[in-house]
């Protein structure tokens, strides 16, 4: 990683594991000093140890990275062909396959994600760019429309938006960052990314691929801090789009800050998803899958669907299967193999996350299997973990029904099947504020898929879910605005362009 100083080493789990501090930023193809003094720190969550740092960037930080970005777009990158930007994303997923261990223990040292989770994030982003990569023939497709009346033609133009602001969260701080990087640089758009403030360091493995892949200085730019940089950035005049991936609240600020400005935004946003059990679910099989379904990375995961709704006819089985299943998955130090569970990704999540267990158990939910933060030892005692937890006894009414927990909480709640009636569920599904993921589990797939059809959401799954990167993805109401992946998410970096003639 340039520019970084290794002041000291750790040895962990047989991993010879250095602090990295660093002082610089990315602006017009290379690390440079940032232009302020002040420093954000870099936590390992599994040990509260304080391992890294990176700049706390100022406005000044953020006038060079646009101002970059601006000049880039202004030479040859956007006009290039789609194909040969295409090949750049080609070598960019190249380099990233390269850096697969040091993307994933960065990642699994910065936000707890266990390195089970992570050593697939290089892959997976790499996936994502050779999947844009292949949209190049659509944007260099002549789309010519005929006047319904006849006697003339528009020729449709694609033209890219220009700088974006990428924005990501901490819990998957790569690819919550590629799903916008790789469509933006397919269209001809320049970037600045901003990270979560938690997770700074990996993306820089990123950036390093990226200039490796010899993107032309200026496409890709990098600027680090805390969310005061990430609002800077939002309301910088030379930002012609913003792609966000957060909270609710802030991507309402957001929002509201593009609507006063009349700029393009994506927002990809919290959830509350439910998984629908069915009658005739098969609870062997959906036990299989409901770690990843339910209470993946730790149960920081937007889409999860963390409300099980069962069937009054079997509720008890399926707290049961519930109960097993994730009691069953070791929690222990990320940077274990087998660990299923890791911590809560900051110190703040973690309090979080134990006041809404504690607000479940006052109104009266029933913890089977966990309800209380845990003590872990082997240098992990002053890690932010809370024990994987199954709430029963759950009415539509209490928090933690209604709220995005973000952490590892599961709730399960009966609804009534008199008569194989499954009404009563949809109704439960629906009743939230969310919109974003959610599960059917059901033997019949076409009874499945009817009820995943009257669900109120961006996506479902029928007996499993995982994301399809031709197949877009975004939320609605709460969950946010726009789609990221697939076409849809490559058209939300284009602009339009008509240009009428006779014939």
């Amino acid at each position: 990683m340039t520019s970084a100083t290794h002041d000291a080493v750790v040895s962990r789990r047989g991993l010879q594991l250095p602090h990295t501090h660093v002082d610089t930023i990315f602006v017009d193809g290379a690390w440079q000093p940032s232009r302020g003094t002040g420093r954000n720190p870099v936590t390992d969550p599994a040990t509260g140890e304080v391992w890294g740092s990176v700049p706390d960037g100022t406005p000044e930080d953020v006038d060079a990275a646009v101002g970059s970005a601006q000049r880039a777009f202004q030479g040859e990158w956007p006009r290039l062909t789609p194909s040969e930007r295409a090949a750049y994303l080609l070598r960019i997923a190249d380099e990233v396959e390269k850096r697969a261990e040091e993307l994933s223990l960065t990642n699994s040292r910065e936000n707890g994600s266990p390195v089970a989770e992570s050593a697939g994030a290089a892959a997976n982003a790499a996936g994502i760019f050779r999947y844009f990569a292949t949209l190049a023939g659509y944007l260099e497709r002549e789309d010519v429309r005929p006047f319904p009346r006849g006697g003339g033609e528009s020729v449709v133009r694609r033209e890219p938006l220009g700088v974006c602001a990428l924005i990501a969260p901490w819990n998957f701080p790569i690819n919550l960052v590629i799903i916008k990087l790789a469509p933006a640089l397919l269209a001809g758009c320049t970037v600045v990314i901003k990270p979560a403030s938690p997770t700074p360091l990996s993306i820089r493995v990123i950036i390093d691929a990226v200039a490796a892949a010899g993107v032309p200085a200026g496409v890709v730019n990098l600027v680090t801090g805390s969310g005061r940089l990430g609002d800077v950035l939002v309301k910088h005049p030379g930002v012609a789009k913003v792609a966000f991936t957060g909270s609710t609240p802030v991507g309402r600020k957001i929002a509201a800050a593009c609507g006063e400005l009349l700029r393009p935004v994506t927002l990809e946003l919290g959830g509350k998803s439910s998984a629908i059990v069915l009658p005739d679910a098969d609870l062997d099989a959906m036990s299989k899958v409901l770690i990843k379904s339910s209470m993946r990375n730790t149960g920081q995961t937007c889409y999860i669907s963390t409300r099980i709704l069962a069937p009054a006819s079997r509720y008890d089985e399926v707290v049961d299967m519930v109960t097993t299943t994730i009691a069953a998955g070791k929690q222990g130090d990320p940077l274990e193999p087998d660990t299923v569970f890791g911590p809560c990704a900051t110190e703040s999540q973690y309090r979080t996350v134990l006041e809404y267990v504690e607000s479940g158990l006052a109104e009266g939910a029933r913890a089977t299997t966990g309800g209380r933060a845990a003590t872990l030892s082997g240098g992990l005692e002053n890690g932010y973990f809370v024990e994987p937890t199954v709430f029963a006894d759950v009415t539509p009414d209490m928090r933690i029904s209604r709220e995005e927990i973000f952490g590892p909480v599961i709730t399960v709640l009966k609804y009534n099947d008199a008569g194989g009636s499954v009404d009563e569920a949809v109704a439960l599904a629906n009743n939230t504020e969310f919109g974003l993921g959610g599960l059917v589990f059901g033997a019949d797939e076409d009874a499945a898929l009817a009820v995943a059809d009257r669900m109120d959401t961006g996506s479902v799954g029928l007996n499993f879910f995982a994301s399809n990167h031709a197949a877009p993805f975004g939320g609605r109401h709460d969950s946010g605005l726009g789609t990221e992946y697939g076409i849809e998410g490559l058209n939300a970096y284009l602009s339009y362009k008509s240009i009428h003639r006779k014939v």
